[in-house]
């Protein structure tokens, strides 16, 4: 059975950090970004520990702005 992989992208510009994707987060991959902001000026989610993303979606679920894609990777 092949094993998958996740990977979370994040629209920076329509991200308004309201931190909801973070919380929704089992695998503890997401984070608001400490010191850099957007054009609106919000920090905005990335992904902090990207290895241990598993791809379930549940940030895109939550997100109210639908600013988060996820991604499956086989590997």
């Amino acid at each position: 059975m092949a094993k998958i992989k996740g990977a979370v992208v994040v629209n920076n510009e329509r991200c308004k950090g309201c931190e909801l994707c973070v919380v929704a987060c089992p695998a503890d991959v997401l984070a608001l970004q400490p010191k850099e902001v957007n054009d609106k000026g919000y920090h905005y989610a990335y992904m902090k520990n990207p290895d241990n993303c598993i791809g379930c979606a549940s940030c895109g679920y939550v997100c109210p702005d639908g600013c988060i894609t996820v991604y499956k990777v086989k590997l």
